[in-house]
């Protein structure tokens, strides 16, 4: 054998079963050396090297880093003999294609946020990117329970799997991925028209990377940043590191977000016109003319038909607050199961919205703990919503579902009013009983 290619933990295992030995080894190279520490794996790396013949010994080490942090350095000046660095001078930051957006946000409006700009920006396919694998799948999650094509990519996966969302990507399949910084390294699609940075990158680098992944083939490319007071210091060094400014932008309206949809309706329905063979259509519209409705009402009451599903006006996700009545014009509700029983974000929207009729969109934060879980919906759905629970099951399981109590994340008391539940119960919630999920 004259080439070993493994990841730490692979080389480690053969290490210790014999089934590897390095005392003949010449060359070593390390392969994105910051990201292996990102990952928790230096000490591991260290491990194997001493495993090897030292560097006085004749051993050549290679060390390869899209950054260079204190370390890196370090393990380069203990491993390394007499190393030459060698900087790939960065001329161009980034591509002049690309439009370099900002948006002011907190932590709990990067949904509403994310989903906004969905609705409202003209996209082909779109990678966001999130800082941990945890988030990268909750979130593709979330989406996904929206209404859209969307799937996470992140290291957890294996290489059959990106491929398989890459490919889908490309065919259109599915025109959202959720991506971390690794498994997103060596994406290559050109028809990503948009990068949303949802969590601000770690390093200035790492954001010149992420953007890099639009803006191909001379097309033009979006990327939008999105920014928590906290981060406004990181965003002026990406700013000083670039050599660019990043242009503020506002936040899509609810009026914004009607208004695309009702272009995008407009533009289907001329299309239609365009198309005819509407016959049997207007014999309809005649018929109905003909018993004395007016056409514009006829035409109308088409429409909302045709848009049952995603209406023309639009109620996006409040601020959720911890009380029974969340926001104005919101309920928090009680659900008697959580993550224990595999209770996850899309079985609650699933549920709500086709067993009582409430739209997806309209449904507000999502509270996943141990044992149970709130959920906010629209007050004037409280109703409908308590009586089709009642009988409805989720994950194949009848779940109790009451209206909270004010101000408490703990569920209502037994006995309790299932309209308007007595006090909260005191104390804290319990440890290891945070919320796992948040629909912001």
């Amino acid at each position: 054998m004259q080439i070993v290619v493994g990841t730490p933990g692979r080389v480690m295992d053969h290490l210790r079963r014999g089934t590897l030995r390095l005392e003949t080894v010449r060359v070593v190279v390390l392969d994105e050396a910051d990201e292996m520490l990102r990952m928790g794996f230096i000490e591991d790396v260290e491990w194997i090297l001493s495993q090897a013949p030292d560097a006085a010994g004749g051993r050549q080490t290679a060390l390869f880093s899209a950054t260079m942090p204190p370390e890196i350095r370090r393990i380069a000046k203990r491993h390394l003999k007499g190393p030459v660095s060698i900087e790939v001078e960065h001329r161009t930051m980034t591509v002049p294609t690309i439009e370099q957006r900002y948006l002011n946000v907190s932590e709990k409006q990067k949904l509403d946020a994310l989903t906004r700009l969905l609705e409202t920006e003209t996209s082909e396919a779109v990678l966001v990117f999130t800082r941990t694998k945890t988030g990268s799948a909750e979130l593709a999650e979330k989406l996904e329970a929206r209404g859209y094509a969307a799937e996470a990519m992140h290291g957890d996966m294996g290489q059959p799997q990106r491929e398989s969302v890459i490919r889908r990507l490309r065919a259109g399949q599915i025109e959202i991925v959720v991506a971390t910084d690794v498994a997103a390294r060596g994406l290559d699609v050109e028809h990503i028209s948009h990068v949303v940075n949802y969590d601000v990158p770690n390093d200035a680098e790492a954001y010149v990377h992420r953007i890099g992944r639009t803006g191909r083939a001379g097309r033009a490319g979006i990327a939008i940043l999105f920014v928590t007071p906290r981060e406004r210091r990181m965003m002026q060094e990406i700013e000083r590191y670039t050599g660019q400014r990043i242009a503020a932008m506002q936040m899509p309206t609810q009026a914004d977000v009607a208004a695309r949809r009702s272009a995008l309706f407009k533009e289907s329905i001329r299309k239609t016109l365009g198309e005819g063979d509407l016959d049997l259509y207007v014999a309809l519209v005649e018929e109905l003319a003909e018993e004395g409705f007016d056409m514009a009402e006829v035409a109308a009451a088409c429409a909302r038909l045709a848009r049952r599903d995603q209406p023309l006006t639009v109620d996006l996700e409040p601020e959720p607050r911890q009380t029974a009545r969340a926001e104005d014009g919101m309920v928090r509700l009680f659900l008697g199961a959580g993550s224990r029983a595999g209770i996850r974000p899309g079985d609650i929207v699933g549920a709500i919205a086709n067993e009582a009729g409430v739209p997806g969109k309209s449904i507000g934060a999502i509270d996943i703990y141990d044992g149970f879980t709130f959920v906010e919906i629209p007050a004037s759905y409280e109703a409908q919503v308590l009586e089709k629970m009642a009988k409805a099951k989720i994950r194949g399981r009848t779940v109790d579902v009451r209206v909270a109590a004010p101000g408490t994340d703990a569920p209502p008391r037994p006995g309790a009013d299932a309209k308007r539940p007595g006090p909260p119960r005191s104390g804290p919630t319990p440890a290891g009983k945070g919320p796992r999920f948040r629909k912001p």
